[in-house]
């Protein structure tokens, strides 16, 4: 049993690895940029894995990473509205088919006709999946302008917020997150499960 609970730990831990280590490469603002624009797709890590040790390296750049990983994210989002808007019949309804979305779409068809803007933007602060919420965006066809300022808004907050923290409190977030790892996973994919019964049933 313990072997079974410890197999989702060392992927998740490999996967964190992997993302860190970008952070010590000359490519690491390319990395930034496509791990933030991954995550609002298909990548499991958030980029704030690797925006952490950066804004670590280099305090006095702190403001240039949070907006790379802002721009990166709204790039990958739009890439989420448009498999919603234009692929819809195949990936789009193939994603909803896996996440058995069924039943959200239509809640969520009707809160995007009077809530888009707040909805998209909540939902780059909560753990609800981004990625869902852009791809219902390009199914019910909200305007392109309303996800684009939303997600610069939302995604921006958040980046800017954990960029200006490690600013503050350096390297000591990254000691606790490396510390406590096997216990932040676990907050993390309790959070994700919530967030998805949140889209599910609540939004």
């Amino acid at each position: 049993m313990k072997k079974i609970i410890a197999m989702p730990f060392k992927l998740i831990r490999r996967l964190y690895d992997w993302t860190l280590h970008w952070s010590k490469t000359k490519n690491s603002n390319y990395a930034l940029f496509g791990i933030a624009f991954l995550e609002s797709s298909v990548f499991p890590i958030p980029p704030d894995v690797l925006l952490i040790p950066m804004v670590v390296f280099e305090p006095k750049n702190w403001y240039k990473k949070a907006l790379i990983c802002t721009i990166g994210s709204v790039c990958g989002a739009l890439v989420g509205y448009y498999i919603g808007r234009i692929f819809y019949d195949t990936v789009g309804l193939a994603i909803i088919n896996f996440y058995d979305l069924h039943h959200a779409m239509s809640i969520v068809g009707e809160k995007y006709s009077n809530y888009a803007f707040l909805s998209i933007f909540a939902g780059a602060f909560t753990p609800i999946p981004y990625k869902a919420l852009t791809l219902s965006a390009g199914i019910f066809r909200v305007s392109l302008p309303v996800l684009i300022i939303a997600s610069i808004l939302g995604r921006g907050g958040r980046f800017f917020i954990v960029a200006a923290a490690i600013r503050i409190f350096g390297k000591k977030i990254q000691n606790v997150i490396e510390k406590y790892f096997n216990i932040l996973s676990l907050i993390f994919f309790i959070m994700l499960i919530c967030g998805f019964l949140a889209f599910k049933y609540l939004i």
